[in-house]
């Protein structure tokens, strides 16, 4: 049997990192979390590119045309949307999961979502840097693996 597993391997390509500054308490930490992950696995910090869009329902259609620029080696979809007392939250959740989901099922490039949904901004904060870790860091790593597991699956 053969099997073909990713790497922590720094891209060629420069990596995108598509932020909300919607709920920026919460995404800030989740971009810098991202920022030292791929920092630390060897990405060049000029090779990391931080795209700022509105909220969480513009990150899909950014991520979009990041994929259709091919510039990228992946890309990270970052935000944070807590639950309020009307249906918007479901709405944007939704629509957004839906689009990056489509996104990456279709993209010739890692897309790597990392939008938190929590009822509050406590759970927000705990997945952002605190007890529960950096979802940011985890989605970096997740995005520099599969960029080499694409790799190694084009050239098999």
């Amino acid at each position: 049997m053969r099997s073909i597993d990713g790497s922590f391997v720094a891209p060629s390509k420069p990596v995108a990192l598509v932020a909300s500054r919607f709920n920026s308490l919460v995404v800030d930490p989740l971009v810098e979390g991202a920022r030292d992950g791929l920092v630390r696995h060897g990405v060049a910090d000029d090779q990391i590119v931080v795209i700022r869009v509105p909220g969480a329902w513009e990150i899909g259609a950014v991520a979009r045309r990041c994929v259709d620029s091919m510039k990228y080696s992946a890309v990270i979809a970052l935000g944070c949307v807590i639950r309020g007392e009307t249906p918007h939250f479901d709405q944007v959740v939704s629509g957004t999961t839906r689009a990056l989901g489509q996104l990456a099922y279709e993209a010739n490039v890692p897309v790597v979502f990392a939008v938190l949904t929590t009822e509050d901004l406590e759970q927000a904060q705990q997945r952002a840097g605190g007890k529960a870790g950096n979802k940011g860091w985890e989605a970096a790593l997740s995005a520099l693996e599969l960029c080499d597991l694409y790799r190694k699956i084009g050239e098999a």
